[in-house]
């Protein structure tokens, strides 16, 4: 194992969302806090804004170990929940026979509810709009800590509906519901509101923003990936090329984000495309604990093989 040294004075993360995939970059993480890394400031969106905010708050209570179990305990209470479950038993009911029911992780079951839901909309299956991570987040998020003096710079991102610029939440202004607005995909989830405000998935409008971080003038900047940039093969089928379509989506500003990185910042990026191959991009909904485990093991492996910089 190649132990990484990030002696930089000013480091900053960036955490790309991806839902499950973002177990993967729990993995990453994980191995580099317990190698040593430690960051000034980090911006994530998604499943990455909810690792992020458990980092950090992990970070003031108990250090490394800390920060190592406050993301392991928000896993852990994803996995144990099948946080996706409900929603595929109730597509069951709609659609006897369609194969989801209890067998979730199974990639045709994934796929038929991504058909299901561009078809029907989250309505039908989700009626009251209830969102699996809110018991979690409830029961986890430490907004003292996050607060704390100490605490390094939190920046969470969720994208304003009507006008698809992202709105950076901070570390005090981060509350459960800030959490449930840069995760919230639409065709799942309604828009969470904040001050009047209808808020939709991070993503949209940055994965994730760097703008906050490099504001920072930071002299090592690292960004854990947790969607593919590639992906072989043309798709035909429609749901196939709706999907495809927004991973592009997703990576075009975090790509032109880096291709203007100011000159002397250091970059260290680490990518799941070799995780993800051979999954569909439906495999974003699966978070049955033993697909969370696998993607956890590769993070680990990937954060434990970059050059020192």
């Amino acid at each position: 194992m190649a132990i990484k040294r990030f002696d930089r004075d000013r480091t900053v993360l960036a955490l790309q969302g991806g839902g499950a995939h973002g177990a993967f970059a729990w993995g990453v993480l994980d191995a580099l806090i317990e190698a040593g890394f430690r960051f000034d400031a980090v911006c994530g969106v998604s499943s990455g804004a909810l690792l992020a905010a458990m980092a950090v708050q992990g970070l003031v209570c108990g250090g490394a170990d800390g920060a190592r179990t406050a993301m392991a305990q928000f896993w852990e209470r994803v996995g144990a929940a099948n946080v996706f479950a409900p929603l595929s038993d109730q597509l069951d009911r709609w659609v006897p026979g369609f194969g989801i029911g209890r067998d979730f992780g199974n990639t045709l079951a994934m796929q038929g509810m991504a058909a299901a839901l561009n078809l029907f909309g989250a309505a039908p299956f989700n009626p009251l709009g209830q969102n699996p991570l809110r018991p979690i987040l409830t029961d986890l998020l430490d907004r003292e800590a996050l607060a704390d003096p100490a605490a390094p710079r939190l920046f969470v991102a969720a994208t304003a509906v009507e006008t698809g610029r992202a709105r950076i939440f901070t570390n005090r202004e981060i509350t459960v519901e800030a959490l449930l607005a840069s995760s919230c995909l639409p065709a799942v989830f309604p828009a969470v509101t904040i001050d009047g405000v209808a808020y939709w998935d991070g993503a949209y409008s940055g994965n994730p923003p760097l703008a906050p971080l490099l504001a920072l003038d930071p002299d090592l900047l690292v960004l854990i990936r947790a969607q593919s940039r590639t992906r072989a093969g043309v798709p035909s089928q429609p749901a196939d090329i709706l999907n495809r379509i927004q991973e592009i989506a997703f990576q075009t500003a975090i790509e032109a984000e880096c291709a203007c990185l100011p000159p002397g910042l250091d970059f260290v990026e680490y990518t799941a495309d070799q995780a993800l191959v051979g999954l569909a991009p439906e495999s974003r909904f699966n978070a049955d604990r033993a697909f969370l485990d696998r993607l956890f093991a590769a993070g680990r492996a990937a954060g434990q093989t970059v050059e020192t910089v």
